[in-house]
């Protein structure tokens, strides 16, 4: 009995602190711009299901041309500019949800941008987590960089983490960022009974498994969660709390989910932290706050 009632007054406090979120003037403003970019996206969402890997490439030796954001990367990390960044999509869409991200990307000099898709009916993380395995190895091959950056939203975020912790990615992989990643799952996904929805309850076998020891894991996480994620709930779940991984969580306040690759201040902070122009991370923008552990 007394376990009900510690369950019942944590979900209120939960639900509270979401209608708090969405009850001020960023999240009334946040709940609008979800609406109408779940619209937007529906419109890009067929394209994004052409066959085949997207690959932007902007390699040269000449930088006059190129705007000063561009200009400056390039001119003062080649390294950091050239290495390979790998976009991967969430559950049930594609690689159209990219199309802020790549251009922020692109603007701030970074120059070589690969998004893939993998099947809407995956069953399986670790089933996408061995493709992915397959096409960062295509890129290192492709490009000779050894070690690439993933950018990941949503459940690409549990099969990237599960590539680099249980699949040894970590070689290849030198920072991996989620965006509303279900990490310690969300009870949204009791209401699909599917096999991939079914990992990503809390306490399923794949989140113990995510939370074996990782001794020595090479990869740095970057971790976007928000108060107002209407698929990852309780949201406090989007953080990654591991004791044997390199992370940074961020809270970001009043964003919904399919929002979160397209704010300004979060495409901003990604290519900060990627160009390593800001050694610890910190973002001065209001819409990013510091994450205040729960677990």
């Amino acid at each position: 009995m007394k376990a009900l009632e510690s369950l019942a007054r944590e979900a209120v406090d939960v639900l509270g602190g979401a209608a708090r979120a969405l009850a001020t003037p960023t999240g009334l403003l946040g709940a609008a711009v979800e609406t109408a970019w779940v619209g937007a996206h529906a419109l890009t969402y067929p394209a994004g299901l052409l066959p085949g890997r997207q690959v932007e490439s902007h390699h040269g030796y000449s930088i006059e041309h190129l705007p000063p954001l561009t200009r400056s990367l390039a001119a003062t990390d080649i390294e950091a500019a050239s290495t390979p960044i790998l976009l991967v999509h969430g559950m049930l869409d594609n690689q159209s949800i990219w199309a802020l991200m790549r251009r922020g990307l692109r603007r701030r000099g970074f120059g070589l941008i690969t998004s893939m898709n993998y099947s809407i009916l995956t069953r399986d993380v670790r089933t996408a987590a061995a493709q992915l395995a397959q096409e960062v190895e295509r890129i290192v091959e492709e490009t000779g960089y050894e070690r690439i950056h993933i950018i990941a939203h949503s459940m690409g975020g549990l099969i990237s983490r599960y590539y680099i912790t249980r699949l040894g990615g970590d070689e290849h992989v030198h920072t991996l960022v989620t965006l509303g990643t279900p990490h310690h799952g969300t009870y949204n996904a009791y209401a699909w009974p599917t096999g991939v929805s079914r990992q990503m309850r809390p306490n399923s076998a794949l989140m113990r498994e995510l939370m074996q020891p990782v001794p020595d894991c090479a990869t740095r996480f970057v971790v976007y969660w928000s108060d107002l994620d209407e698929l990852v709930f309780p949201q406090y779940l989007g953080g990654l709390h591991h004791p044997d991984l390199d992370v940074r969580n961020i809270r970001l306040h009043g964003v919904g989910h399919m929002t979160i690759p397209i704010l300004g201040s979060v495409v901003h902070s990604i290519t900060s932290t990627l160009a390593a122009l800001e050694p610890d991370g910190d973002e001065a923008d209001h819409m990013v706050r510091p994450l205040r552990p729960h677990l």
